[in-house]
């Protein structure tokens, strides 16, 4: 656990059991005691929490709300040791209490985008993989309130609401136009690029996003404004995000471009191009290597270097333009 200040923040650091590390949540004093975000469920970071609170001089009992940039289980898995107003993006709403209604809907979109995809049926079981980090969320928290674009935080009227979908569906971010402050959570990070995760629409029959062509549009956007300084969802502050970001897209464009080079020498499906991208992972980090594919396929898909063709088996082939 450590904590850092910045202005009127407190910056608590907690400890995850995933590979990004650890996770930043932030103390935020405005007409509410705000917390953003609420760490992981495990007791490491329960105790972490705590104990970075208490260096600050709070208890869990000062908060008087929480506000989530997004509903990944490392930014929510806290949130029932707060007896308080929660609020974030409504697509959040399905994922802090484990709503089963959305929950099995999950499986039958997954399910129908693996025969999109090519996968062979005895691979199914690789969807399994994508349960792993359920459990590390919240189990009983619900939202008192969403936030959406343009929306100030409630307790906080200096910091507008930006959506941000790509890493995650429910992704926003807040910004502070006075001294122009981003709370970015993993919209904008220093060190990797974040995974633009393929997720479920919140509407049952609803077609996926294009993850990645969504998170190119919410950096974008973000670039717009005159930021000064980054607080994110893990690891360091930023000062300068335009470099950085330039940066990011075009080692995006080269990964593309070698996605278009193995389809130039043969036509294939979702599945077959995961495993040429991520031969070692592919099988134990299911989600993470499918959504980093179908990225580049959409990516490519939009600038008109591939086009695609159904099988009869309802596959989707790849052709190199």
């Amino acid at each position: 656990m450590a904590i850092e200040m910045y202005k009127d923040i407190v910056k608590i650091t907690v400890p995850t059991p995933f590979p990004i590390g650890d996770v930043n949540t932030y103390v935020v004093k405005g007409d509410r005691l705000t917390l953003i975000d609420a760490g992981i469920r495990t007791e490491e970071a329960d105790a972490a929490l705590k104990a970075g609170l208490k260096n600050a001089g709070y208890e869990v009992s000062d908060i008087e709300q929480v506000v989530l940039t997004h509903h990944h289980p490392d930014h929510i898995g806290l949130l029932d040791q707060f007896n308080v107003h929660i609020y974030g993006h409504e697509y959040a709403k399905n994922w802090l209490s484990y709503n089963e209604p959305f929950m099995q809907w999950r499986k039958v979109f997954f399910l129908a985008l693996f025969k999109e995809f090519g996968i062979p049926a005895d691979k199914y079981e690789m969807a399994a993989n994508m349960e792993k980090t359920l459990p590390f969320g919240s189990q009983r928290s619900r939202l008192s309130g969403f936030l959406k674009e343009g929306d100030t935080v409630p307790g906080l009227p200096d910091f507008r609401v930006f959506e941000t979908p790509g890493h995650a569906q429910s992704h926003i971010v807040f910004y502070r136009e006075k001294d122009g402050l981003l709370l970015a959570g993993d919209h904008i990070l220093k060190t990797v690029s974040s995974n633009p995760l393929i997720e479920p629409p919140m509407e049952v029959g609803g077609e996926r996003s294009k993850s990645l062509l969504q998170y190119h549009h919410s950096l974008k956007k973000i670039m717009d404004l005159d930021i000064s300084h980054v607080m994110t969802g893990h690891g360091n502050d930023l000062s300068s995000i335009k470099p950085l970001l330039q940066r990011r897209f075009e080692r995006q464009h080269e990964r593309a471009m070698l996605v278009l080079s193995m389809l130039q020498s043969r036509p294939m499906t979702m599945f077959e191009l995961c495993i040429q991208l991520f031969p070692e992972v592919y099988e134990k980090q299911t989600g993470l290597t499918l959504s980093e594919t179908a990225g580049q396929v959409d990516y490519l898909l939009q600038q008109g270097s591939i086009r695609a063709d159904r099988a009869e088996d309802g596959a989707i082939y790849y052709y190199g333009a």
